[in-house]
């Protein structure tokens, strides 16, 4: 199945809204996971599925003629499993089975699960960046003229893998990459600010040799416009990076802004506060 591209951006926050349902749903059932960046990086996660990629939700693990996602920062595989089931993947039945025995959701993405729309294990941070490489690399051997796509969090740049990667895609003009960093200046142990400081990001990637550009990532017209514009500055010898700006628990109050929901649940009080505040004309899984 073809997903269309058609969505306008008022679709595009209604399902936005579904997902942000599910993300809340599935960490409460299970009392596990990590909604903070979920909640956050929704806006980008529906933007990309239902708007900006090609691709096809039959899925072949080559994804020969379609576009590619990598999802490095894994932990945020609530918001992740949700756009696959709302975008054709697999039943959107299956979300209830998040991090339970034999599920094939579990808290970071595994490829020995065969689920469909995962391309690559995602638990350890920092790894992410130099897959898409590959990918992208590999279709330009091969001529497919598709995209390759991947997100990270700015925690996740305090890992040395991310900078041996920066450095080689300029160098070697892996101009099809549109990578993507959550920038929310959260990590669990705090601030990213506090806990290692990341420094003028856009400085720094430009200096590396990529096209920089940035965006408001809960603000789905200026991230739609900003990803179409990434798009036509692909093929011109440098690679892309995005800086997308994002609140932790975006749409939920009492998550909003804060380290704390990193890797929390809330219980049946906070779930139902937090489902109140999110609205959807979809129906629930």
């Amino acid at each position: 199945m073809n997903i269309t591209n058609n969505y306008s951006i008022a679709e595009l926050e209604n399902i936005a809204g579904q997902v942000r349902r599910d993300i809340v749903r599935m960490v409460h059932g299970c009392q596990s996971g990590h909604p903070g960046g979920s909640l956050g990086c929704t806006d980008f996660l529906v933007a990309l599925y239902f708007r900006i990629m090609k691709h096809d939700a039959s899925f072949n693990m080559n994804g020969n003629g379609e576009d590619l996602f990598f999802l490095s920062n894994g932990h945020i595989s609530p918001v992740f499993y949700s756009v696959l089931a709302r975008s054709g993947y697999f039943d959107v039945s299956e979300l209830a089975t998040f991090r339970k025995l034999n599920s094939r959701l579990q808290g970071h993405p595994t490829t020995h699960e065969h689920l469909p729309g995962v391309r690559m294990s995602s638990g350890s941070l920092g790894q992410g960046l130099s897959v898409a490489i590959g990918a992208a690399l590999t279709k330009k051997r091969l001529g497919d003229n598709s995209l390759v796509f991947s997100l990270h969090g700015d925690g996740e740049l305090q890992e040395g893998q991310i900078w041996e990667a920066a450095l080689f895609a300029p160098a070697k003009k892996v101009d099809n990459l549109i990578m993507t960093i959550d920038v929310n200046g959260q990590q669990i142990d705090g601030s990213t600010e506090q806990v290692l400081s990341l420094g003028d990001l856009r400085a720094k990637w430009a200096a590396f040799g990529w096209d920089v550009l940035e965006a408001n990532g809960n603000n789905m017209d200026e991230l739609v416009t900003t990803l179409e514009f990434a798009k036509t500055r692909t093929g011109q010898g440098k690679p892309i990076a995005l800086l997308m700006k994002t609140n932790m628990g975006h749409g939920v109050s009492f998550m909003m802004g804060t380290h704390k929901w990193h890797g929390t649940a809330p219980n049946d009080a906070q779930t139902e506060q937090a489902l109140s505040e999110l609205s959807s004309t979809l129906q629930d899984y």
